[in-house]
This record gives structure tokens, C-alpha cells and sequence, in this order.
């Protein structure tokens, strides 16, 4: 990679030549290994490094952007002059006083000194896992990746900075049936760290839940259609905080005018007991960095604190427009893309109450122990998600388990109906999609109650 130390200012100044308020340089390395197991078979094995970097010029709204494979000085020295072909702004002051900060999140065992069949031998021990769970098991895909991301980000006002990342993810996917009635189950594990993820679960395992979870709703009954109190066990993970809450705090969206949430900073927007937080300093998790894709060093930011939306997520870009400090959400899925305000590990805060009493307390109701997919619209924050794992509640016990529940709602709204949050907190991890890209994100909350919404059923 080049040395950037030596030659930012010169490629910085060609590319605000034409004037300009910030040009940036984004330059990534990374090593990256993929295995995908199939219907029995290895289907793909693919390990390799991309590099590049991407230029940005920002004035106003104005964004010019472009990237390279060419990570020469004359390479990047001509992409920026391209970039400054399109620029007219004001010139602003510069700063190429530059200090750079490097940081490294280290790992136990680095995935690239693993040697590959070792790798092999996980898709392949959770393959047989989950076929060996039940005859009804038609169906089993198990995929590893891994990935060591090494960044640099290089400013026009000075910033310098570098970071190393590694990642690991681990998926299985299984598919039961039993004559006309088919189920699907799937289970993730995975973080911002190294091999070491398998010394604390064995593929094994990973693929005996998802097994389980197909089969059990193989023998499930169909939920039912209605309006009623509905628990989320903190074993659902924050897929609903993520998706439904979230996303129409970034700033963005904010700045578009496509957010529920526009004009209700300050305001009350969720019941008292409730607070929000995005954080990218977690140990581990999948969403974790020293700094984001800007440079800018990530923190814990409360987003609504006892149910009042006191901060947004945001980008240096969006920061500026709205007269906010950045969040360091500025993130983006490789140096082919600009940052764009993207959540990290976005949670609720765990509360004073025993998870089982909240249970205990619910006459009758849904409990959800695992979320699936779903989808939300950020401009009025209505939302429809899919229900993997799920059971009747009567009499405060969850012991009749349902297939084919959608819960159907509206973020707003179910902010204000929590009614009871309890003091445990569970993780999902997933790769959260926006403007066509991906980032490594995971969400957490702890069991609450919803005082009713609508289930989407089969009878």
C-alpha cells in the first residue's frame, strides 16, 4: 500500500484544486476467505485480498467520489485530479499537519495463519450435526467467512488514522419437512475477532439449534390473526430497535426528511423505561471498530434516553449539516463506496425487571423467541417481521409453540406501548443493507412486553 504519510498532501491538494470544503483518501486492504457447503458438497472456497482506496471531495451537499485498484502515488494522484475536474466551491482552510493514530484490534488465533482444511472441517461438522438431528431434515447449508480489513483514512483538516480489523462469521441454515409442511431454521455466530469464536461454540452446536428450531416448527400449530400483548425474549435479539427504532435515527434520513423522527429531537418518543444506544466500542461484536470509515473514533452514543430522543447517528457530512458532533457512524462497505450514517451495535438498555416475571405477568399474549426477516419504512416507520420462533402465552407460560406469525406495527408507536423491560440482554449479528450497501452490524435488548400489536397468522 502507499505510503501516505509521505504523499496525502500532495494527492489532497490536487483533488481540492477547484476549491472544495474536505477531500478525504480511504485506502483498504483486505485479506478475505470464504467457504460454502451444500447439499453435501464444498460448493465454493474462495480466499484472496482486494485493496483500493477511494477520493472524496465534499462542498455543501456536493459530493464527487471515486476509487481505484491502483494504489500508486501517480494512481491516486490522477484519480484525484479527476475528481477535481467536476469541483467548483470556495476554497477552505487545510491542515496537513498530520499525526496519525493507528489502532489494531488483535486476535487470539488470526483466521489467515488457520489453514484452510481446518476451516473445511466446520462446515462439514455442522453439515452432518444437523442431518443427524432428524430424519425430516432435507436440507443444509453451512458457510464460514473471515476477513482482515486493514484501513487508512487521510483528511484535508489533518485527520490520520489507521485500523485493523478482523471478522468472523459463521452461519447455518437448515430446511425440515414433513409431507406438505415446510420449515426453515438458521443459526448465526460470529464478531469482530478471530478463530477463537470456536472455542467458545463449536459448530456443532450452532447447527443442532437451527436444526431444532426447523423441527420444532415442523410440529407447531398456526399462529393465530389478532391484536394482542406480545413478549420479546431478549433471545430474539434487537432486530425490532434495529430495524423499526434505528434506522430513522440516522441522520440521513433526517436531513432528507424521510424519518419519522424529523422535528422530535428532545421530544418523547417511547414509553419512560426505554433507552437506546448505539455503540462501537463493544469487545467483539460484529459492528465494532476503533474508528469508523471517516476517521473519527467510535463511542457509545445514547440515542433516547428515557424515552426522549436526545441524538441522531451521523457521518461527518450530515454532523456538519445539522450543527452536530459526529457519532463515528460514518461507515461504509469497501473503498468503492462513500461513508454513509450507519448503526454499529444498536441496543435497548437492559432494565430493573426479572425477565420471568415479565412472563409471568402476561395473561395471554405472543412470545417471540426468535425474530426473522422483515422490513420497515423509514417515513411513517411502519414495519412487518417475520417470527421464527414463537409461542402462545396463557396463563403467563409459553408453552404452545406457533408457525407463520408476522408481527405488524409501527416503530413510534411501539416505542410508547413497552410496558415492561427487563434487566437481560441478548445479541443477534447480521449484515445490515442501505443504499446498496452492507455493513457487519448486531442489535441486542432485553425481554420486554408490548402492551399489543397486530399478529399476522395462518387461522
Amino acid at each position: 500500500m502507499i505510503d501516505l504519510e509521505k504523499h496525502a498532501e500532495a494527492i489532497l491538494s490536487a483533488a481540492l484544486r477547484n476549491g472544495g470544503q474536505l477531500a478525504e483518501i480511504f485506502a483498504e486492504e483486505t485479506f478475505r476467505t470464504t467457504i460454502l457447503l451444500e447439499n453435501n458438497k464444498v460448493e465454493k472456497v474462495i480466499s484472496g485480498t482486494d485493496a483500493g482506496a477511494g477520493i472524496r471531495h465534499l462542498t455543501g451537499d456536493r459530493t464527487l467520489y471515486g476509487h481505484t485498484n491502483d494504489l500508486s502515488e501517480q494512481g491516486l494522484t490522477r484519480l484525484a485530479n479527476e475528481i477535481a475536474g467536476g469541483a467548483d466551491g470556495e476554497e477552505a482552510s487545510r491542515n496537513f499537519a498530520f499525526a496519525p493514530e493507528r489502532f489494531e484490534i488483535v486476535s487470539k488465533q488470526p483466521p489467515k495463519e488457520i489453514p484452510t482444511p481446518e476451516k473445511l472441517e466446520l462446515v462439514r461438522a455442522a453439515n452432518a450435526a444437523a442431518r443427524a438431528h432428524d430424519p425430516r431434515i432435507v436440507q443444509v447449508a453451512a458457510s464460514y467467512g473471515d476477513s482482515l480489513r486493514r484501513v487508512i483514512v487521510v483528511n484535508s483538516e489533518g485527520r490520520f488514522a489507521e485500523d485493523v480489523r478482523p471478522q468472523v462469521l459463521f452461519y447455518v441454515r437448515v430446511v425440515a419437512r414433513d409431507g406438505d409442511v415446510v420449515q426453515t431454521g438458521y443459526e448465526t455466530a460470529g464478531g469482530t475477532l478471530g478463530f477463537e469464536l470456536f472455542d467458545e461454540m463449536d459448530p456443532e452446536t450452532i447447527a443442532l439449534r437451527a436444526a431444532k428450531r426447523a423441527c420444532l416448527m415442523l410440529e407447531a400449530d398456526p399462529a393465530p390473526t389478532g391484536r394482542m400483548p406480545v413478549v420479546l425474549s431478549s433471545e430474539a435479539g434487537g432486530t425490532m430497535v434495529h430495524e423499526a427504532v434505528g434506522h430513522g435515527l440516522e441522520a440521513d434520513h433526517i436531513d432528507k426528511g424521510v424519518s419519522k423522527y424529523c422535528g422530535r429531537l428532545n421530544g418523547q418518543i417511547a414509553a419512560p423505561q426505554v433507552t437506546v444506544v448505539d455503540d462501537g466500542t463493544l469487545a467483539g461484536k460484529r459492528g465494532s471498530a476503533n474508528i469508523d470509515d471517516e476517521g473519527v473514533p467510535t463511542g457509545r452514543t445514547v440515542l433516547v434516553d428515557q424515552g426522549v430522543l436526545v441524538r441522531f447517528i451521523n457521518d461527518l457530512k450530515s454532523a456538519r449539516k445539522l450543527d452536530m458532533d459526529p457519532t463515528g457512524n460514518g461507515r461504509r462497505q469497501s473503498y468503492r463506496c462513500k461513508p454513509i450514517p450507519r448503526m454499529t451495535n444498536t441496543m435497548i438498555a437492559p432494565g430493573t425487571t426479572d425477565p420471568a416475571d415479565i412472563l409471568a405477568e402476561t395473561e395471554t399474549g405472543l412470545f417471540v423467541k426468535r425474530m426473522g426477516g422483515g422490513q420497515v419504512n423509514p417515513l411513517n416507520g411502519d414495519y412487518v417481521f417475520e417470527v421464527r420462533e414463537g409461542y402462545l402465552i396463557r396463563n403467563g407460560k409459553a408453552e404452545t409453540p406457533v408457525r407463520g406469525a408476522t408481527l405488524i406495527g409501527n416503530g413510534p408507536d411501539t416505542l410508547m406501548q413497552i410496558e415492561a423491560v427487563g434487566s437481560d440482554l441478548g445479541f443477534a449479528l447480521g449484515t445490515c443493507g442501505k443504499d446498496g450497501q452492507g455493513a457487519p452490524v448486531s442489535h441486542a435488548q432485553p425481554t420486554v412486553r408490548i402492551r399489543e400489536l397486530t399478529i399476522g397468522g395462518t387461522r
